[in-house]
């Protein structure tokens, strides 16, 4: 579907730059996220990785600490930026003139959600397109609730599942809830 008449030149030259969205709230950033911010940044010239608020799911960080936690796991990838998800996806998609919003799809179950959700960004956003991306298959199972599962029961198990520098964030995250 082409994008609607409304979308001026300029919007559409500065998307021809190839900018996406991976929203989520990162509770923690996984390597599962990894892989799939790694596959998209070799698909886009720019990826955002867009922190949601997310108060409803009772998050374990707060926003601050999601923030830093993905902003030192992604240093080593070159075209990626950090910030916090502000208002509706397709909004801040739009307000960084993203072509995509990036998507991760981990197993048959997801596939529901992920579909309603692309079909309500589509209505809001014709011109922004949604990129399912699927993890590696050893990142299949990574989840942040599959994480902190874990980490209740054995915080070394858990650092099979995310980058280094989220370890001493889970330690002291559990240290408190004790």
């Amino acid at each position: 579907m082409f994008p609607p008449e409304s979308v001026s030149q300029q919007e559409k030259m500065a998307r021809s730059i190839r900018i996406a969205v991976y929203p989520g709230t990162f509770d923690p950033i996984t390597l599962g996220h990894l892989d799939v911010l790694r596959r998209s940044s070799h698909i886009f010239d720019k990826v955002i990785v867009a922190i949601a608020p997310s108060d409803s799911k009772n998050p374990w960080f707060s926003l601050e600490e999601r923030l830093a936690m993905a902003r030192e796991s992604c240093k080593g990838i070159r075209n990626v930026q950090v910030k916090p998800l502000e208002g509706l996806t397709v909004e801040f998609a739009r307000l960084h003139k993203a072509a995509a919003i990036i998507r991760g799809l981990r197993k048959f179950s997801d596939f529901e959600f992920e579909f309603d959700l692309a079909h309500a960004n589509r209505l809001m956003a014709p011109e922004i397109e949604t990129v399912i991306l699927m993890p590696s298959q050893d990142q299949f199972v990574t989840s942040s609730s599959f994480v902190k599962d874990i980490a209740r029961h054995k915080l070394s198990q858990a650092a099979a599942f995310v980058p280094r520098c989220v370890l001493p964030h889970l330690r002291k995250r559990l240290a408190e809830r004790a």
